[in-house]
């Protein structure tokens, strides 16, 4: 088949449920990425969306990627919507029906996420696991696509490093933070192959002129150091997981074949790869600015953010039965370091991309 469709991937979804360490309760970083990207939506659909085009007369396809459980992509799908209605209204025309799809991974909590959806609703819903890093809808089906941070999770730890006869073997570490030059090289170039094999997908599913808005984090510089603070969380982990291993509670093999697969790209890397592709036209590129917005955080509320997104990572590797020792370790490491939890010390920024379908 020309395009493969994948349904899987080596990252695993959120954690499910509605419990006191879930995604549901616990992403409220997300949501303030999605509600500064608002305006910038709202002005992208204003000023691209073509209501008068043969693909936007009957019906409306939105593709949400990476939507979790919610009640994040509740708010981005009708940010969307209201602003496609509104290019409708203001030239007279007749609103279309409109279909959403939520795509996560195939072990993602679809029936939260479905529980969840509001009722009054204008749209038709249905969700589509699978890994976005492949086809997962025919060609020329949507009109808009829409993601938000899931693209800092790449599709695989990349093999070398977790190798040990490889020069990128990662042994005492579970990310690139502080690690070597070969080990960083592995994790870019993962995601360098997995972003243009998002965008050759895409390309293919949407219509000609089609939009996709992503909310990308990236490095707002090249340095991945003990200042990088999004990657210090997860050394401070690893730190844990090690000293796990030498107290004999975990197995010292499964910590050194264990990485995230999780990566942020500098801007200029970000932009190389996306104009690489002949496939789309970048009609805006502005950073979203969160680090104005208030997220009242104490040591709980940071721990259990992320075991939110890790959990299910740590418990297909290990295990459950670490998790709550390994996050109580954990929260004892951010206490030491509370700078950590200041928003303005993440060496991290949102970026929207705007992307057009060329035709």
């Amino acid at each position: 088949m020309e395009n493969e469709i994948k349904t899987f991937s080596e990252s695993y979804a959120m954690k499910g449920g509605e419990g006191l360490h879930s995604y549901a309760q616990n992403s409220i970083a997300q949501r303030v990425g999605i509600e500064a990207a608002k305006s910038l939506i709202q002005r992208a659909i204003a000023n691209k969306f073509d209501p008068n085009s043969a693909y936007s007369r009957k019906q409306i396809c939105i593709a949400d990627l990476g939507c979790s459980t919610g009640p994040n992509t509740f708010t981005a799908v009708q940010c969307i919507i209201e602003a496609l209605e509104l290019q409708y209204k203001s030239q007279g025309l007749v609103i279309p029906e409109f279909q959403v799809f939520f795509n996560d991974q195939v072990s993602n909590d679809f029936n939260t996420l479905f529980k969840k959806i509001p009722c009054n609703t204008s749209y038709f819903a249905a969700g589509v696991p699978g890994s976005f890093y492949g086809r997962l809808f025919p060609k020329e089906s949507l009109n808009v696509v829409h993601s938000s941070a899931s693209l800092n999770w790449i599709s695989k730890v990349p093999k070398e490093i977790t190798e040990r006869s490889s020069a990128a073997w990662n042994k005492g570490r579970i990310h690139y933070t502080n690690a070597p030059k070969e080990v960083v090289d592995a994790y870019a170039s993962q995601y360098q192959k997995d972003i243009e094999t998002f965008l050759h997908a895409r390309a293919q599913e949407l219509v000609g002129n089609g939009l996709m808005a992503l909310q990308i984090p990236v490095a707002n510089d090249v340095t991945f150091g003990s200042d990088f603070y999004c990657g210090k969380n997860f050394e401070l982990l690893g730190t844990c997981l090690v000293n796990m291993a030498k107290e004999g509670k975990v197995d010292e093999e499964k910590v050194d074949n264990f990485n995230l697969p999780i990566y942020f790209s500098t801007l200029k890397d970000l932009i190389k790869i996306i104009e690489s592709n002949d496939d789309f036209i970048i009609d805006q590129m502005e950073t979203t600015d969160t680090k104005t917005q208030s997220i009242p955080v104490n040591v709980e509320a940071y721990v259990s953010l992320h075991r939110a997104a890790l959990e299910g990572l740590i418990v297909n590797h290990f295990g459950a039965g670490i998790v709550d020792e390994l996050f109580d370790c954990y929260a004892k490491k951010v206490m030491e370091i509370p700078a950590i939890m200041d928003i303005q010390n993440l060496n991290v920024v949102g970026i929207f991309v705007l992307l057009r379908r060329k035709y």
